[in-house]
Formats: structure tokens, sequence, C-alpha cells
């Protein structure tokens, strides 16, 4: 496989990724209670962090004369079923709500990692997926913080 189908091939994955983010915090958004604000706020930040990045992504894409992906990953599309599924049962609480969050974003930070230890991406696109794997990172350790101040 060529290094431009390879790097249109992982950029694709990661833009996927972003999508499952965005459609998993909008999902978010819709099972927070009232009382929970400050999530809300939180995740709108992170849908906002998604699109800037699948934006700049998508830039790249175009650069390789490649279509970027509109849709989601099949883990992605499986876990808003597992997250649905555990909700009819768990409820829509605090905790269960950050839990799937941050179930969501270890997701993501796996498929950031392998992204950029694939030895056919080119260097700058390798900077460019380290930088968003740190922002993501910010995003899953503040969920991870919030998870933990949550008493069972």
């Amino acid at each position: 496989m060529s290094t431009d189908n390879t790097s249109t091939e992982i950029l694709n994955d990661l833009v996927k990724i972003n999508n499952d983010r965005i459609e998993g915090y909008t999902n978010a958004i819709e099972n927070l209670e009232a009382k929970d604000g400050d999530l809300k706020s939180l995740f709108i930040a992170m849908i906002d962090e998604s699109r800037k990045c699948k934006m700049a992504l998508s830039n790249e894409l175009n650069v390789l004369k490649a279509d970027t992906d509109p849709g989601t990953t099949n883990s992605g599309k499986l876990y808003r079923v597992w997250m649905d599924v555990k909700a009819a049962f768990t409820g829509h609480d605090r905790k269960s709500v950050l839990e799937n969050c941050e179930f969501g974003e270890d997701a993501a930070q796996t498929a950031y990692k392998t992204a950029s230890e694939d030895e056919d991406l080119p260097n700058h696109l390798r900077v460019l997926v380290l930088e968003q794997k740190s922002i993501l990172k910010q995003s899953h350790d503040k969920i991870k913080a919030l998870r933990d101040q949550q008493v069972s």
C-alpha cells in the first residue's frame, strides 16, 4: 500500500473517532439530569474540540486529494448501543454518564496511539496526530477526574 493510501486510511480512522466523540457527547448531553449543567458545558466544549480535530484531519485529506469519511467506527456504533442498553438498566446518573464517556475517551486514546506509531505515516502527519492526541488526553483526564470524584 502506498504512503498516501496508508495516510488516508489513518486520517479517516481518526475522523471516524472524532465523529464517535461528537455523537457520544451529544448522546451524553441528552442523558444528563438538570443538575449536571457543568457537564453539559464540558461536553459541548469536547464536541467543539472534536470538530476542530476533524477539520484539521479533513484539511490533510484534501491535500492528499482524498474524501473525508462521514461515518463512525463500528466499535463506536457498538459503544453507543452498549451505552443505551446500560442506561436502560442503570439510569442516567452522573457517574454512569462519566464512566461511559471515559470508556469512549480510552478508545480515542488507543486509536491515536496506534495511528502515531504507524511507520508509514509521514512525519508532518505524525506531529498532527500527536498534537491532537495530547489535546484529547487532557479531556480524557478531566472526565476521569470527574468520574473519580463520584461516590457509588
